[in-house]
This record gives structure tokens, C-alpha cells and sequence, in this order.
């Protein structure tokens, strides 16, 4: 989903141009910057495996999709016996990315929401990953509350959806709501970690919170 540019576009475009994600990204067939924020979480815990279901929440571009497809199949077209599955959804368009199920649509909307849910096929994913923004309004009060509203949606959806050892990975960004969220996250899941990667710009906000094996309340048959 969108987010906001500097004022100033020309200083944008030139910062952009050299930095040197964005050019790792076009040497290696990345869309986006992104993806080595993702790369990095996953490469210091191994969350991404072959076979692993994997929902993409707010994919376009597809850096992430991009990334989870490749790890899930074991960099082949074909994941074998046990052959991984990346379910994308998003409001924007997004160039396909082969191996990947994408949905576009508002997530936020019953409609999204089931079709995300009807591409598990009545499985659990290993992962919900959530690069979720909303269009950003200028106003940082009202921007942060669109944020940590998306970010609850996201969660409630990998809270049901996940394995009981599942990981749940979404950005946010410090400020109105931060800890709030936190806390939120944290009486959900049974660990909960910040994460700021390298490929995160210095002067952003944006954090990534990490989330493991979602809290379900365990009913007995009677």
C-alpha cells in the first residue's frame, strides 16, 4: 500500500537512485528495497522454509512474494511433495509473481478477507507477514491511528490463521500507539521482538515487530 514521499521529490529521486539496496534490488530481480528487510529477519531466524504456507499482507510491489515463494519452494517452480504456497493480497495491482496466488483487494474488506481465507483451503499458514501501510494523509495522529488499525487486522487474521508455532511479522512505526500496540501483540503471542533492519532507513520509523505461536484458548470437549 502507498506511503508518503519527502516534500522535496527531487532529493527523493536522487537518495533513491543511490542507495544501495535499491540497486542490490536491480541486480538481483527484486522490486523493491524491501526485500532485505524481510531477508535479514529471515535469515537471523529462519522463518521461511520449504513447504511453508505463507499470506502476504499489503504485497505489492511483491519483494516479499518474491522472497517467500523462493524459500518456500526451495528456489525450484516446483515445491516437490510437500510444495510451499505464497497467498498475496493487495488494494494496488501487482505484476505476477510466478508460484504466487495474488488477490487484489482491500484486506480490510469482508471481501479480501475471504478470499485470503478460502486460498488456505482450510489449511494454517507458518507465516503472516504485513508490510501494510495506509495512504498516508499527512496528518501523523490520524496516520499512526489508519496504521495500528491495519496492523490489529493483520493480527487478528494471523492469530486464527497460524500454526501453533507460527510467526507473525508486521511493520509499524514508533510514535502515537506504539507501545499500546505492543502490548497488544504481546497478549496475543508468546514472544514478541522489535526488529529495525540494516535496509530500514536510518531516519524512518518503521519498526518490525516478531511475533511467535499465536495464544488460542484451548476448549475441551466435554
Amino acid at each position: 500500500m502507498a506511503n508518503a514521499r519527502p516534500k522535496n521529490s527531487r532529493d527523493w529521486v536522487q537518495r533513491h537512485l543511490n542507495d544501495p539496496f535499491v540497486k542490490k534490488a536491480n541486480e538481483e530481480g527484486y522490486r523493491s528495497r524491501a526485500v532485505y528487510k524481510l531477508q535479514e529477519i529471515d535469515n537471523k531466524q529462519s522463518l521461511i522454509k520449504p513447504g511453508h504456507i505463507v499470506v502476504d499482507l499489503g504485497s505489492a510491489p511483491g519483494g516479499w512474494s518474491q522472497l517467500a515463494i523462493k524459500k518456500v519452494t526451495g528456489g525450484q517452480n516446483q515445491g516437490g511433495s510437500h510444495p510451499g504456497k505464497v497467498i498475496a493480497i493487495d488494494l494496488l495491482p501487482m505484476e505476477t509473481v510466478p508460484g504466487v496466488i495474488f488477490i487484489q483487494a482491500d484486506f480490510s474488506e469482508a471481501a479480501g478477507l475471504a478470499a485470503v481465507i478460502a486460498e488456505l483451503e482450510g489449511k494454517m499458514a507458518d507465516l503472516v507477514i504485513s508490510d501494510m501501510s495506509p495512504n498516508m494523509t499527512g496528518i501523523p495522529l490520524t496516520d499512526q491511528a489508519r496504521l495500528f488499525a491495519l496492523g490489529e487486522l493483520a493480527m487478528d487474521f494471523a492469530v486464527k490463521f497460524l500454526q501453533p508455532n507460527g510467526v507473525f511479522i508486521v511493520k509499524v512505526f514508533q510514535g502515537e500507539g506504539f507501545e499500546p500496540f505492543i502490548k497488544l501483540l504481546r497478549s496475543q503471542f508468546t514472544q514478541v521482538a522489535a526488529k529495525k533492519p540494516d535496509a530500514s532507513r536510518d531516519e524512518s520509523r518503521e519498526v518490525y515487530l516478531v511475533a511467535k505461536a499465536p495464544k488460542r484458548d484451548v476448549v475441551t470437549e466435554v
